[in-house]
């Protein structure tokens, strides 16, 4: 076919595809529907045939023929996505239409059939007879291209210019595991849909079908277009993806496969493909293979919420699933990872579960019977990994906050469940579902896609989880997963009489309130030593509360049971207390003792408050006076349970009281000293938190370790506490600034009570998880005893009681409090000998006076040891009775 004649008018269009060396294929500019597409064979030229595939079943073996590749090649990266300027005849004899093409706008620009024959890509057709100026000017072309030995001209071997095209892969996994995930350059090919194309792996020729990681497009029945109406913006979605990729140069990473076809990202220099169909609306994010995306599932995700925002094209009709109904309220209880009791404006309590997420869960394991499903001491908060934690996160951030509430959908009631009010529950700016989602506490509920029931911010819960999931956080973790091995002592009298002298011994020890029985009586988890007591607050009767009997039936509250009850649940249901433990019950398994809650005791608060009445025995020394006292206080208001109290008078009461015999108290506790300073102050630690306090420090470094401060970076606070590296050993320990000057800080160590001055840069932020234990170092002073006034007299003293009780396991008793620091006696627990005894009778300490009848006894003791210290004129006595100064003929 000859070439048009310059008096035909010519079109304008952007090259679409490059089917072969001389076949293109040219869009026109739309008029008001699709653009019109016109597929040219170039006029006059002939290139070589390029290999097609015939099907698995076709023994058709032929290859390229030479230069085939080549020239498509050549043509491609001339003319894709260019304007053009061409001209059309249509052939007698066949269905091709023919044509000349020239780059730009115009006639003027480059003629490409002339520049493919002048590269010797092609053959020019010759007409021997009649030949136009145009096939004159291409054979002269081609003598010119022989002359210089271009393209299919060349000496070069033929075999060298033919591919080798692997157009099925035996094995598409090996494949993916052959490019490791990483970016192999490639050519696309063919769009199927929006979301699946055809593409061509270079060098190896690898052709392969590819589906979009991620990401799917409406497309057409069966995936066939031929004779077939496909979905809603199936064709434009996939018009979009073949103006912006088809025949162009691209990077694939190959991610997985799935029933033999590819799953991967395309990368392009101007944009992810994935990421700009779900901004447009032309796609949905595909759960199954998102994580798998080289874009990132947030990315993807928060494109999809954009496009739903603005309801783009698929996302036209979208409705978002609530807010319907809005509220606020205080959270009161977290009953489980995923479900809330929320006390409302009005005070009622409603529960709500948080929208479209699922709490840890019990994995069964495979050699599990199904009659073990449930074991009977089977307790889901423990045994089940990462329930506590998530179950903790909740309570120690949000428990008593005030949080809005936005009802997202009702979930009906089946398989003998409730119907579930699923709700997005917010503290402040904080999603609570995706705090806790991020921290891989919970899991995101995967839905059908056309399932709209889920929570308003799903794809940022996705985006969390995602998060999480490269984190390896929580429930993504693949090691470290938390096993707690519950010793439940609260149904077991033996058991916890068992753990009493070591509870006991304990001091401070920390706890959650799981449940309040009555007003009086807890149920307690041991976060430390993971363990469940059953615990009753001491020094006190509270009234009954109602109770079913075994056998049926009911015994009725007291008056003021419930609201005792009330008031105990209000103030200590899920917080953070702290116990001492005295005694346990004498039938049952409860431990008795104190109970606070942010410094309040509340055995004293609920006398008080007038919801409990003081128990005289035993006798608790000065807390039952503080009970008593409390009492007195609630009687003359006539609080609650006293309302219609009437006081009596009691003859001789006074004095009975007075010939009570007061005893002094002993509870000696393991203690080992670590500090002692110049007036004779003194640091103790709990030989039984020794091992806390070792962990603690423990997990201080490894955390500082893995996450190094920057030196200079902390501006320190007087106050404050912090980290500090001790000059001893240069290692981390937790500190109090005492004092800022210049770039030098004075620093209390306060789990051991030592003092030092250190450069600025030696301190750091202390991590907040370590600023919750209480300092294990306690400040002291020897009971009933004081240092002599000389200088050296005091120094000799301090140095000896340094060498009594440094490195040695001693017994520490409290007496009294002095100054806000309490006062002790020291026993040497090998040998039983009181310390300032000893140092007393050595005649290097003065005994004081007291008016606690308590301490009779014992500075009874001490004023004997002083008398033989005196009559032996032992170190401060040498030279006589020093108290003598005090008389009046020196002067006084």
């Amino acid at each position: 076919m000859s070439a048009p004649q310059g008096q035909v008018k010519s079109r304008n269009g952007v090259v679409k595809q490059v089917i072969s060396g001389d076949t293109i294929v040219i869009r026109g500019q739309p008029m008001g529907g699709p653009p019109p597409e016109v597929t040219i064979t170039l006029c006059n030229i002939t290139a070589p045939k390029l290999e097609r595939w015939k099907g698995n079943d076709s023994m058709d073996e032929s290859k390229d023929e030479p230069y085939a590749w080549e020239a498509r090649e050549f043509l491609r990266k001339k003319l894709i996505g260019q304007d053009v300027s061409f001209v059309t005849e249509k052939s007698i004899n066949t269905n091709r239409t023919y044509g000349t093409v020239w780059l730009g706008k115009d006639r003027n620009g480059e003629n490409v059939i002339e520049t493919l024959v002048s590269e010797g890509l092609v053959t020019v057709k010759k007409d021997t007879r009649n030949p136009s100026p145009e096939q004159t000017r291409l054979i002269e072309l081609e003598n010119t291209a022989k002359a210089a030995k271009k393209g299919k001209w060349s000496e070069s071997p033929s075999s060298e210019h033919i591919r080798d095209v692997k157009w099925t892969a035996d094995d598409p996994r090996k494949l993916v595991e052959k490019f490791g995930k990483k970016p192999v350059k490639a050519i696309i090919e063919f769009v199927f849909d929006g979301s699946t194309v055809k593409a061509l792996l270079l060098p190896d020729f690898y052709n392969i079908v590819l589906m979009i990681s991620g990401v799917r497009c409406p497309g057409w029945p069966n995936g066939r277009r031929e004779n077939s109406v496909g979905d809603p913006y199936a064709d434009e979605a996939r018009y979009f993806v073949e103006s912006r990729l088809l025949h162009r140069d691209v990077e694939i990473v190959l991610e997985s496969v799935n029933n033999n076809n590819f799953i991967g990202s395309i990368l392009h220099p101007k944009g992810n493909i994935a990421e700009i169909l779900l901004s447009e609306g032309f796609a949905k994010c595909q759960d199954w293979s998102i994580n798998n995306s080289r874009a990132g599932a947030e990315k993807l995700y928060l494109a999809e919420k954009a496009a739903k925002e603005a309801r783009l094209r698929l996302w036209k009709d979208y409705k978002p699933s609530g807010p319907q109904i809005e509220f606020t309220g205080t959270i009161v209880e977290i009953v489980n990872a995923d479900a809330l009791i929320i006390r409302t404006q009005n005070g009622e309590n409603k529960k709500v579960f948080l929208s479209s997420i699922r709490p840890p869960s019990r994995e069964k394991k495979s050699n599990e019977e199904p009659n073990n499903a449930t074991k009977k001491d089977f307790k889901p908060l423990y045994d089940i990994p990462w329930m506590l934690e998530a179950r903790e996160f909740l309570r120690e951030k949000f428990i008593r906050k005030n949080v809005k509430i936005v009802v997202d959908y009702t979930q009906p009631a089946r398989d003998n469940f409730p119907e579930k009010l699923c709700c997005t529950v917010t503290c402040g700016k904080t999603n609570i579902a995706e705090a806790l989602v991020a921290r891989g506490l919970a899991r995101v509920i995967k839905y059908r896609q056309n399932d709209d029931q889920r929570s308003s911010h799903y794809n940022l819960l996705q985006v969390a989880e995602s998060k999480a999931e490269k984190s390896q956080h929580g429930l993504h973790a693949k090691k470290d997963i938390p096993v707690h091995r519950l010793v439940d002592l609260s149904n077991d009298p033996p058991k916890a009489k068992a753990f009493l002298t070591s509870l006991k011994r304990a001091q401070g020890i920390k706890a959650v309130v799981e449940f309040v029985t009555s007003g009086s009586r807890l149920k307690l988890f041991l976060p430390k030593e993971d363990q469940l007591i059953t615990f009753v607050l001491a020094g006190i009767r509270t009234p009954r509360c109602q109770r079913s009997l075994p056998g049926g039936g009911i015994v009725k509250a007291d008056e003021y049971g419930e609201k005792s009850l009330a008031f105990t649940r209000e103030h200590c249901f899920q917080r953070d207390v702290e116990i001492k433990i005295e005694s346990t019950e004498t039938k049952g398994s409860g431990f008795i003792g104190w109970l606070t809650v942010n410094d309040i005791n509340m055995s004293v608060t609920l006398v008080e408050e007038g919801l409990a009445e003081v128990v005289t025995f035993p006798d608790f020394g000065e807390l039952t006076r503080t009970l008593k006292a409390a009492e007195e206080r609630a009687k003359a208001k006539k609080l609650n349970m006293w309302k219609n109290y009437v006081e009596v008078q009691v003859e001789n009461e006074k004095n009975e009281s007075d010939k009570e015999i007061v005893e002094r108290k002993i509870d000696y506790q393991e203690v080992v000293l670590s500090e002692v300073t110049e007036d004779l102050h003194f640091y103790s630690q709990s030989v039984d938190q020794r091992s806390m306090l070792e962990n603690l420090l423990l997990q201080l470094r490894q955390e500082l370790a893995s996450n190094p401060p920057l030196p200079g970076a902390y501006k320190p606070i007087r106050g404050e506490l912090a980290v500090a590296k001790f000059t001893g050993d240069d290692e981390w320990y937790r500190v109090k600034i005492e004092k800022v000057f210049g770039t030098n800080v004075s620093v209390f160590y306060v789990d051991y009570g030592n003092r030092e001055v250190i450069n600025v840069t030696r301190v750091a932020d202390l991590p907040s998880r370590f600023a919750n234990d209480k300092p294990y170092a306690h400040e002291h002073v020897l009971a009933c005893v004081a240092l002599p006034n000389d200088n050296d007299d005091k120094k000799a003293a301090v140095e000896i009681f340094k060498e009594d009780v440094m490195d040695k396991i001693l017994l520490l008793n409290t007496e009294f409090k002095l100054n806000n620091i309490t006062a002790v006696t020291l026993v040497n627990s090998s040998t039983n000998d009181d310390i300032a005894k000893g140092l007393i009778s050595d005649g290097l300490l003065l005994v004081q006076n007291q008016r606690d009848r308590r301490l009779t006894k014992l500075i009874e003791e001490y004023k004997k040891a002083e008398e033989d210290a005196k009559h032996n004129r032992r170190n401060i006595w040498r030279y006589g009775d020093i108290r003598a100064d005090d008389e009046k003929e020196f002067g006084l």
